[in-house]
């Protein structure tokens, strides 16, 4: 197992709240944009979370008043410029690879969305599993701007699940800024809150999860991935699989216990 605590990534911070690791871009003076090394630490360090036995939930939080302007324009696009397919897949798939991370991830991620939240920015906090954003919040799709497709981290996926078809379709082909009430109407945001309450905010919910049966809540992330491409059948039987096995867990019996003697339940997640 790894112990996050003891984890020192090189190209952003992670700090342990309680059970909870609290992950944010460095980079505040430049609105936190990404670079090559991050995008693939951030990967790694999403993928070593499933095996992390002291974090219980994830809030991917913003800096300075930003959450993250994307890929870095001068050590990301120029390099790009230069490199032949082989590279540029390369990078790709990276990128791809981090969205895969977040959500392969057992733990609840929250993604506490203040400013500059655009481009591959934007798909990080559509990865995440619930999203709380300030009234400054800006959501921008940008990879139009640049000249490339909509299509990119699978934001062709993602974003219609979580806004509609037509709402995605405008946002990816146009590029345009989701402002935050726009986005807390549209499903985006799970709730919008003050920008000096954001981080409190965002861990507190974090940490109401980490109380919960993290066993079950490991099984409800799952099958809300899986589920996707199933029939309804395929979906109920699986369902019934994966509730099945949750009723073998202590939790279960804990919280029957609990009830029995009138009492909150207290889950440990086994």
């Amino acid at each position: 197992m790894t112990a996050m605590a003891d984890y020192r990534p090189q190209h952003f911070s992670l700090e342990m709240r309680g059970s909870t690791a609290l992950i944010t871009l460095n980079r505040p003076d430049r609105k936190n944009p990404l670079t090559f090394e991050s995008y693939a630490e951030l990967r790694d360090t999403f993928r070593a979370l499933v095996y992390a036995d002291d974090v219980e939930a994830v809030v991917f939080g913003s800096n300075g008043g930003n959450f993250c302007s994307g890929g870095d324009v001068h050590d990301i696009i120029g390099p790009l410029i230069k490199k032949d397919m082989k590279g540029l897949l390369a990078f790709t798939r990276m990128t791809g690879d981090l969205v895969k991370a977040i959500r392969a991830c057992p733990q609840p991620v929250i993604a506490a969305i203040d400013g500059v939240c655009v481009g591959a920015g934007a798909m990080v906090a559509l990865a995440a599993d619930l999203r709380l954003g300030t009234p400054r919040a800006k959501t921008a799709f940008l990879f139009v701007r640049v000249g490339l497709a909509g299509c990119d981290m699978g934001a062709c996926t993602l974003l219609p699940r979580m806004i509609g078809q037509g709402r995605a379709a405008e946002l990816l082909f146009t590029g345009r800024t989701l402002r935050a009430e726009e986005g807390e109407r549209w499903g985006f945001f799970n709730r919008l809150v003050e920008p000096e309450a954001l981080e409190t905010d965002a861990l507190a919910l974090a940490g109401d999860l980490a109380e919960g049966p993290n066993f079950a809540h490991m099984m409800t992330k799952t099958m809300l991935n899986q589920e996707w491409s199933m029939t309804l059948e395929q979906a109920i039987e699986a369902e019934a699989q994966a509730q099945a096995i949750c009723m073998q867990t202590a939790d279960f019996g804990r919280a029957y216990a609990a009830f029995v003697a009138k009492e909150k339940p207290a889950f440990a997640g086994d």
